[in-house]
């Protein structure tokens, strides 16, 4: 069977396709389907969109979809005809060059760009012959992060027309077990609210969401062009919790206000010179916090070091490891890459705001997510393991997760022992009795973890990079 190449590519390009949108009008999404399966974490999403040219000479096609920026596409396929055409994943420069050649012939190419915070958008377009069919299938997977006791599946539903074969499967297997499962986002309120049939029991849960043609009409930022929402899966497994509770100034001031009385901190502004508010770290009661966020109220940008590396280096050396670096950056103009890249060099992670009406919100939201970490020096060892991802880790957080993907030697499972050390309130630490779950379920279960393996592999790789 002859097949043809698409080219893909998981980098933000500007598309050259967006002056020459093709004719909505001239062709008919039958079919729409979303089909999501969650195992142990790991989401592996298929999205499957069925088109036909209801015209009577050959019309330009397009197929668009948003994705999670944490996501990579595994998988694109065109079927034309009774033709299979694979796609192939290209690195950003190669993949630019070789989408500007297939454009310029006519030829069928596609590329992600980001579209916001939490998204990128895949888009491509190709010819289709009078009254022919063409079905796009696109596979994206990802390995959902634990946040404040929580992992989220977002599904952006965009097919831009309404669909009368619209529909939203949602599988989700759990080891563990499920012990709460909720449906939020934009497309689950209102109209849509009785479009959405959940299912929960014990280990697994069913979402299915099946709107009709005029649901899709009718319901919030819905139209004449059919959906555009989220729908978010919001769910957490079983936990064994007897090992123990082991901008700017308005962000500033924020984050002054969550401070319990117990805690101890300090603030120190710097340029070319450092400013300490108080030398020694002092007790948030009420008298101090006051005066610190006096002193938040009054900061002044002064200037100072200007070098990148310069900047790198210095903060390099005088955190020393001591403690992690968190980095925010507001807007679009910042030069993020910069603090992201300050950030992992001293064990710590970089956000960027966005100079949206709820800015104060995700400045919240951020510290909430670091504010409590219950162990620090965290080393994770595994006996009778080979092959693992990263294994030491700076902090570990109140609502979150560690996950390391490994082998076991020989796979003898009667040498395998987990091991857990870790600083809890200036004392050492060991889980020894780490609840651990041996268990054998095929090659299909070999084939998942190898994916994870692969996906924390890759991901460590480009932030050591």
């Amino acid at each position: 069977m002859e097949r043809a190449v698409v080219q893909v590519t998981l980098f933000g390009l500007l598309l050259v396709l967006a002056s020459t949108l093709p004719n909505k009008d001239d062709w008919n999404i039958y079919s729409f389907h979303i089909n999501s399966t969650v195992a142990s974490r790991y989401a592996t999403t298929v999205i499957t969109s069925r088109v036909a040219n209801r015209m009577d000479d050959s019309k330009e096609i397009e197929f668009q979809v948003r994705i999670p920026k944490n996501a990579f596409i595994s998988k694109f396929r065109m079927f034309i005809d009774g033709q299979v055409y694979d796609g192939v994943v290209k690195g950003k420069e190669k993949a630019q060059q070789q989408y500007t050649e297939a454009v310029s012939r006519g030829q069928s190419a596609g590329l992600v760009s980001s579209v916001g915070r939490t998204l990128e958008e895949f888009k491509t377009s190709v010819t289709v012959a009078a009254h022919k069919k063409v079905t796009f299938e696109l596979t994206y997977e990802e390995l959902l992060k634990r946040k404040l006791g929580k992992y989220e599946l977002q599904i952006h539903a965009r097919p831009m027309q309404p669909v009368k074969d619209f529909k939203v499967d949602v599988y989700i297997n759990e080891k563990a077990g499920i012990n709460f499962i909720e449906v939020k986002g934009g497309l689950s309120t209102k109209a849509l609210a009785n479009a959405i049939t959940r299912t929960h029991a014990d280990k697994q849960a069913w979402v299915y969401f099946y709107p009709t043609e005029d649901q899709q009409k009718t319901c919030d930022g819905c139209g004449e062009q059919g959906m555009n929402g989220d729908l978010v899966i919001v769910y957490d497994v079983n936990r064994d919790t007897s090992l123990g509770d082991i901008k700017t100034r308005i962000a500033l001031i924020h984050i002054l206000n969550d401070l319990a009385e117990d805690d101890h901190f300090g603030l120190i502004t710097f340029d070319s010179s450092i400013f300490h508010w108080k030398r020694e770290l002092v007790q948030a009661n009420k008298k101090n916090l006051e005066s610190a966020k006096t002193f938040a109220r009054n900061i002044q940008d002064r200037g100072g070091e200007t070098n990148l590396e310069r900047i790198q280096s210095n903060v390099r050396r005088d955190i020393a490891d001591k403690f992690p670096l968190y980095c925010l950056g507001f807007g679009h103009d910042v030069n993020f890459e910069f603090l992201e890249k300050m950030s992992l060099q001293n064990n710590g992670v970089a956000r960027r705001i966005y100079e949206d009406s709820d800015a104060d919100l995700q400045l919240k939201g951020f510290y909430d997510e670091v504010a409590t970490p219950l162990l620090t020096d965290v080393t994770m060892i595994y006996n009778g393991g080979t092959n693992l991802t990263q294994t030491n880790f700076s902090q570990y957080y109140n609502g979150s997760e560690i996950v390391v993907a490994g082998q076991i030697t020989d796979n003898d499972i009667e040498t395998f022992t987990p091991q857990v050390v870790a600083i809890s309130r200036d004392r050492k630490v060991t889980f020894s009795d780490t609840n651990a779950t041996m268990e054998y379920t095929g090659t299909d279960f070999d084939s998942h973890v190898q994916r994870v393996w692969a996906y924390l592999t890759v991901k460590q790789l480009l932030e050591k990079e």
